[in-house]
């Protein structure tokens, strides 16, 4: 780490102790994904950082959710944990065609974090080291109107934005329908430039085949090119030193 970065993470903690908290529990990693979520800026940095912590005690205060508190939204088996790609970043799938608009928001939003949480303590061979990213992939293969649902497409987009900063390594999006490029377009309004950046539509074959290669066809499903079967998220077991992520 330069000097430079040494100066911004030690103004970073100055201004988090400013705004009434503390950054001594946290490792320099994942600090740096706050600041470089603002530019290096360290006292935009340490209000997100504060947020992100009022947040966390709010939402999750026994420090993880339980399948319990999700139990509609396992039901639908719509999202997979497929393994560690290439770069060694989890995989999460989700199929959006079992996806249905939730009547249950609260619950919905704890499966966000529920599914976030699990996928970043996956790629810890113990503790997390505070750097970990994951690759999301959304296929919209037989989606139907009755699964849309721009609002929780925003509000797991803005969760990764506001309180998961620097986790999402890519985003692919398959299997695209005409009729939802115009739930993306209002979708992409709440993204920030970054986030939109690491976003990829594949489209064509020549495009699949990058994503294979980039993703690497042991976790990618055989529906999509790959050798991989499906892996509920709810069927992935961590172990107990996996489970201790400060996210």
């Amino acid at each position: 780490m330069g000097e430079r970065e040494d100066f911004v993470l030690t103004q970073m903690k100055k201004s988090v102790e400013n705004l009434g908290s503390s950054a001594e529990m946290y490792g320099e990693a994942t600090l740096l994904r706050f600041l470089i979520a603002r530019s290096m800026d360290p006292e935009k940095a340490a209000k997100m950082f504060v947020q992100w912590q009022k947040w966390r005690v709010t939402m999750v205060p026994s420090g993880f959710i339980s399948e319990s508190e999700v139990p509609d939204e396992l039901e639908a088996k719509k999202v997979f944990l497929q393994g560690l790609s290439k770069n060694k970043y989890p995989v999460v799938i989700v199929k959006a065609c079992k996806h249905f608009p939730p009547k249950d928001q609260i619950q919905f939003k704890k499966f966000v974090v529920y599914m976030l949480d699990k996928a970043i303590s996956s790629a810890c061979k113990e503790r997390e080291t505070g750097n970990e990213k994951m690759i999301g992939i959304l296929d919209l293969q037989q989606i139907a109107y009755k699964n849309i649902d721009a609002r929780g497409l925003i509000t797991g987009f803005q969760f990764l934005q506001s309180y998961y900063p620097e986790r999402l390594a890519k985003c692919y999006i398959l299997n695209m329908p005409w009729f939802f490029v115009s739930v993306w377009k209002l979708v992409s309004r709440f993204l920030e430039k970054a986030t939109l950046e690491k976003v990829r539509i594949v489209s064509n074959d020549d495009e699949r085949r990058e994503f294979i290669e980039e993703v690497g066809e042991d976790v990618i499903p055989e529906e999509h090119g790959g050798q991989a079967k499906l892996v509920p998220i709810q069927d992935v077991v961590l172990t107990p030193s996996q489970n201790g992520i400060d996210n």
